[in-house]
């Protein structure tokens, strides 16, 4: 049955959507998406497009995996399409479009239903000529206060609507009042804390010095609102090892004074006055420093290191300070030392697809989980970056970066000489990125349906506020909602996230997102407006949570098991009637299959036998709080053909299979996360020249991650490619070059995600005709 003619045809049809349906994008958005029509789906996430705000936020924002909801709980079941949306809140816009304008409405703040307090906006219904309005979400009527009144037109719109952001536009930020604060006081200005790993390895590997001399230059690109005015984020620096080494930087002392903690077991701060400093009032302190550090342990013999007591001395530092701020951790391994929070090695391969497996993905012990939870209370957000040698436990020291809404860089084998560039360049975005500090985002929808679960780096102490200790402009939460009641037709669906935060200048504001769908009572017009690269990015984020608590087959086949559910209800609800041999995909989802296929043989829930436990972890939180673009070129990353290089516009991508490549041609692979070039062994000679600077396949070196600069057309156009790629990506990425045959093939290959995988996974062909079985059988 499963090799019936029908099935292979239909597999080989289908086979040239993915490029097809990119370029056809492209092809048809020529236009600005304008947000202004309700339940409109926006471009793919691969066309590039620009936008104008009129009246639900940008796609940049949020988008949605269905832009027409089902109207009842029912329906939604019936169909298995999950009802979410990915949002970025403070993402950075491209610079021809505008960012949210800044509302003060001074003393009084914000306008705000009575009810359930959301915030005016577009959706709200001005009533009794304009002296009360009528709210979009509960329907709640609320006095407008005298100083908001304004007459309305013959339409019933206020008169004054498009001056006011919040009553024409999608997405805007209020100016928060001093009952928005913590403790009713307005905040201080956050502080970055800089912690310093100091044992054998650091020192080795060469960590400590490439930090010692980046530091001194990037306290001038601390962030700031002002592009013209100084940072007002104040800096502190503590070493470590067993012990902790805090420095006094006060401005007005000849030398920095170090002050050693040895009693690891009940950290507190030594000083106050002289550990948080103004850069420009300490500058020549801090340079001494910096310049010391390398040489004060140069010749240290201490392997051994602590972790918890590093975190908890920056979050003793942020309360004494009554500050927020944000903690960069340098650390290299396993923390054995004697110290609370100190781990054991726990790797065990021999877990891997067992019933045990999931443990590996659970933290040793409470220690971090209850001390992220402090972390958050203070807004004390956490940055790792690691060079391990070998296992850390990934999960275990994930946990405090991941609660707090921070980030992890994972630098393995770090050598200074290939992976300098790629740290420095992450290092230089991690501390100048704007972002915010003790954030809250809650989600609030019309009625009929409520926000019943979240996915992202944050913490929850209850089920509906998102607490972020740290929130920057690259991370997204994925919020799920489901049916409490049913929905209309008529007034459609309506969400508004907001999020109240600390700008990096110590002002707090409140940033609000509103979004409208369509709603339908027939299954055909939510298959007409769904958005494949969405689902997929709920999907990966759902099973990733899911090896918590199950073993990866059970999560493996739950997903593919709703995917089959979904395309079996179209199939049996919008499809024309045909011979049951062809599988029909919906226009929308004809991509569903193959993305699917990319997450089941993830190395999260497929892995080789190379890949480690730590980079599972890392993975798992690393795309917890990716948007939809991330994960998009994650799972099926991105694999261009360099043959021709004369025009500005990129080649047309090819699929992702070894049987796209040919023996002389030159290809680009990116994932967000690594970047080949593959070079094939009968290239032509003036083309490795051009590239290489040598005609001679041979001789090229494959240790090299960068180009030469050379001379010629060919060579600037592909540095130019190569910039704009990692201009675009949150992580820098690397270049390897694979050369045809060679030992990095094997890396290589695991990105060609159409073939089949060396750790089990179907090919895209098989996996096609394995899905089409599992839907004639639900069918049946």
């Amino acid at each position: 049955e499963n090799n019936s003619p029908h099935c292979i045809i239909c597999c080989d049809v289908s086979f040239h959507f993915l490029i097809q349906v990119i370029e056809d994008d492209k092809a048809k958005s020529t236009e600005p998406f304008t947000t202004g029509v309700r339940g409109q789906a926006p471009p793919l996430v691969t066309t590039t497009f620009s936008v104008r705000d009129q009246g639900n936020a940008s796609p940049r924002f949020v988008r949605c995996t269905a832009y027409n909801m089902p109207c009842t709980a029912d329906m939604a079941k019936q169909s298995q399409v999950p009802l979410a949306a990915v949002i970025k809140p403070l993402a950075i816009l491209p610079p021809d479009e505008t960012p949210p304008y800044v509302v003060d409405h001074g003393e009084p703040g914000p306008i705000r239903c009575n009810r359930c307090k959301a915030y005016m906006c577009p959706y709200m219904q001005f009533i009794e000529g304009g002296r009360r309005f009528q709210c979009g979400f509960c329907s709640c009527v609320t006095e407008v206060p005298p100083h908001y009144f304004q007459h309305l037109d013959h339409t019933g719109k206020r008169v004054d609507c498009y001056d006011r952001p919040e009553l024409s536009l999608g997405s805007y930020e209020f100016l928060a009042t001093v009952d928005y604060c913590k403790n009713n006081k307005l905040p201080q200005p956050p502080a970055f804390i800089f912690l310093i790993d100091v044992s054998y390895n650091a020192v080795k590997s060469g960590m400590v010095n490439i930090v010692c001399q980046e530091l001194k230059t990037l306290l001038d690109y601390l962030p700031r609102e002002n592009p013209e005015a100084d940072s007002v984020v104040r800096v502190g620096f503590v070493t470590y090892n067993k012990v902790l080494h805090f420095y006094n930087v006060k401005g007005s002392l000849a030398q920095p004074q170090m002050l050693v903690v040895s009693d690891v077991s009940d950290m507190f701060v030594p000083l106050l006055d002289g550990f948080l400093v103004n850069v420009n009032e300490s500058r020549q302190v801090i340079e001494s420093l910096l310049d010391q550090i390398p040489d004060m342990f140069a010749d240290t013999r201490e392997t051994e290191t602590v972790f918890g007591p590093v975190i908890q001395a920056g979050l003793e530092a942020l309360k004494a300070a009554d500050c927020a701020g944000k903690l960069f951790i340098f650390h290299t391994s396993l923390p054995i030392a004697e110290a609370p929070g100190k781990l054991k090695n726990r790797e065990d391969k021999k877990l891997v697809g067992t019933d045990k497996e999931k443990s590996l993905f659970q933290p040793q012990g409470s220690f971090y989980n209850t001390l992220a939870k402090d972390c958050v209370a203070q807004g004390c957000c956490v940055d790792l970056f690691l060079f391990p040698n070998q296992y850390v436990d990934m999960t275990t020291l994930g946990v405090v970066p991941v609660s707090t809404g921070g980030s992890v860089y994972k630098y393995t084998y770090f050598q200074a000489a290939t992976d300098q560039e790629r740290f420095l360049n992450d290092l230089r975005r991690d501390v100048e990125k704007p972002m915010g500090f003790d954030a809250v985002m809650r989600v609030r929808t019309s009625t009929g349906i409520r926000a019943t679960d979240f996915f992202g780096s944050f913490f929850m102490s209850n089920t509906t506020d998102v607490e972020l200790a740290g929130l920057d402009c690259d991370k997204a939460i994925t919020v799920e909602f489901k049916h409490d009641d049913k929905l209309s037709e008529d007034t459609g669906a309506l969400m508004q996230c907001a999020v109240l935060y600390t700008s990096c200048s110590g002002q707090r504001r409140l940033r609000v997102h509103n979004m409208a769908v369509n709603c339908c009572s027939q299954l055909a017009d939510l298959y007409r407006n769904c958005e494949t690269d969405t689902i997929i990015n709920y999907f990966s984020k759902f099973a990733f949570r899911g090896v918590l608590n199950h073993p990866t087959k059970t999560v493996r086949d739950t997903l593919v098991n709703q995917c089959a559910q979904i395309l079996a209800c179209y199939r049996k609800n919008c499809a024309s009637p045909s011979s049951a041999g062809q599988l029909i995909l919906p226009e929308c989802m004809k991509l569903l299959p193959v993305y699917l296929n990319c997450v089941l043989k993830s190395d999260v829930l497929l892995p080789a036998a190379d890949v480690s436990l730590d980079d599972r972890a890392y993975l798992r939180q690393f795309i917890s709080s990716m948007d939809v673009t991330e994960t998009h070129v994650f799972f099926y990353p991105q694999l261009l053909p360099l043959t021709n290089l004369d025009s500005s516009s990129l080649p047309v991508a090819i699929r992702a299979s070894e049987e796209r490549l040919s023996k002389g041609g030159v290809y680009i692979l990116e994932t967000g996360l690594h970047l080949f070039l593959w070079v094939g062994a009968s290239v032509q000679q003036e083309l490795l020249q051009n590239l290489f600077g040598t005609p001679s396949f041979s001789q090229i070196d494959a240790s090299m991650t960068s180009l030469p600069v050379l001379d010629n057309p060919f060579s600037k156009r592909l540095r130019e490619i190569i910039s704009n790629f990692r201009a675009q990506r949150p992580r820098y990425m690397k270049l390897m070059v694979v050369k045809q045959e060679d030992h990095s093939e094997l890396i290589f290959r695991h990105f060609l995600v159409e073939d089949k995988s060396a750790s089990g996974g179907a090919s895209y062909v098989d996996f096609l005709c394995h899905m089409h079985k599992e839907i004639r059988q639900l069918l049946s």
